[in-house]
Formats: C-alpha cells, structure tokens, sequence
C-alpha cells in the first residue's frame, strides 16, 4: 500500500506539472461556462428571467441566481474533455510502455490521472464561481451549506473524471477523446440548468427530471441559495456514486486490458 500511494503521488506530480506547462485545456475548461455564463445572463437573462418564478427579474431578484449553479456544475462536466484527452495521450503515445517496464503500481498510472484532473476541474470551478460573483450572484448558503456544496461538486467531478479516464483509454486518438464527453457537457441544457423542468414540453420534461445532472443542479441550488432540495440530495449522491463506480469499474478493465496486449 505504501508503495502505491508513492507512486500515485508520483504520477499525480507529474500530471500538475502538465497542467502548469500546457495549460490550454485548462483555460478551455474554465473559458467555456465563464462565456455560458456571460450569454445566458446577459443576452437571454432578461427573457428567461421574467419567466422564472421565485428570484427571478420578475420577483425583484435576478436571473444570475437561477442560472450560476447550473453553470458551476458546468464547470465540473467541461474538465472532463481534459481528462479523456490526456489519458489517451499517454496510451498513444508510448509512455504506458515505459511505464510498464518499470516496478511502479499499475494503479497509480490512473490514479494520477484521475486526482490531478480533479485538482485541475475544482481549480476552474473556483474561477467560475468568482466570475459568477462579479456578475452579481449573490448565494444565501452558510459555512454548512457551502462545505455541502463543495462536496457535491468534489463527488461529481471526481465521478465524472474516472468516466473520462475509461473514454480516453477506449478511444484511439486525442481527437476522438476531446468529442467522448460532450455529452456530459449539453446533458445539463437538457436539465434545469437554464430554466425549470415545469416550462419544458412533457416528452423532454420527463427525460430532463430523470436524467443525473438534474437532481445534482437542484441540491446545488438549494445549498446555495436555499430553495427545496427535497429528495433531490439523495438522488445526487446516488448518481454520483453509480457514475464513480461504473467509470472506476471500466477504466480498471480497459487499462488491464491493454497491458496485457
């Protein structure tokens, strides 16, 4: 055990180091929701917002209170595309081999990987939240409330990130690893990210209010700027929890099966 966490530590040095000296896809996952953020609220902000019931224009409050949570958790899903990417890196492009014919923990090759992306995600997610802030979101969250907060967004980016450790080692190039998790990025669209689910036709009403990113949007919401969570928290839990499985699950099969190739 001491062994592998050394060389986890190890793999996770390496990985900031990256991030420090390429920090293109860091600023690419901090520059996507700060300009989601900018265009909803600024552009669409006073329409969406006179529709909005409950701390929007309409009630005396703003849409940047309804909008900013969903975006933050935008800011979870974009870190994902870095993720693949630098996975997929690796395996194409030898280092694996070299790592292979090296007495280190085969599970610290992934481990970096995953911890250092989640480093780097929570790192833009920080940036969004200040951004937010200077455009006049104003939470209501306590010290309590604000470390739920932290730790839903931890939960999330931590699953989110082991689903694009196994996309990138199941792609065979960069390019395809950048497109693997543009879905986690639209499917909070889909969700209440933007507006309710209550003002969406009923066939994507149902697919918005069963879908991950929903729940977790709502418990964000709520911890944040104290509207009902309701059952929602332990919906995101459970999501989160099944997504870190799944993700952790097949990346561990993916990778063992290319080392033994």
């Amino acid at each position: 055990m001491s062994y592998a966490l050394h060389d986890s530590a190890t793999m996770l040095r390496r990985n900031l180091r990256h991030a420090l000296r390429y920090p293109s896809m860091t600023i690419a996952t901090i520059a996507g929701p700060v300009l989601m953020l900018l265009l909803f609220d600024y552009a669409f902000g006073g329409a969406l917002g006179a529709g909005i019931g409950g701390g929007a224009a309409s009630d005396g409050g703003h849409y940047i209170d309804y909008l900013a949570p969903g975006i933050i958790l935008m800011a979870a899903t974009s870190g994902s595309v870095a993720t693949a990417v630098a996975v997929c890196t690796d395996m194409t492009e030898g280092i694996i081999n070299r790592f292979r014919t090296m007495a280190i923990s085969r599970s610290s090759v992934l481990t970096g990987h995953v911890v250092g992306s989640t480093i780097q995600t929570l790192v833009s997610i920080v940036f969004v939240i200040a951004v937010a802030l200077a455009l006049g979101f104003r939470p209501t969250a306590g010290p309590g409330d604000w470390l739920a907060a932290i730790g839903l967004l931890v939960l999330v980016t931590f699953a989110l990130t082991w689903l694009s450790a196994a996309f990138g080692l199941v792609t065979s190039s960069p390019e395809a690893a950048s497109n693997a998790p543009l879905p986690f990025q639209f499917l909070p669209f889909l969700g209440s990210a933007i507006v309710p689910t209550d003002s969406m036709p009923a066939g994507m009403r149902v697919f918005a209010e069963n879908q991950p990113f929903t729940p977790i949007i709502e418990t964000l919401r709520g911890l944040l700027m104290g509207t009902a969570i309701g059952d929602s928290a332990m919906l995101a839990v459970g999501w989160c929890a099944a997504l870190a499985l799944v993700g952790y699950l097949w990346a561990r099969k993916a990778y063992d099966r290319e080392r033994t190739r």
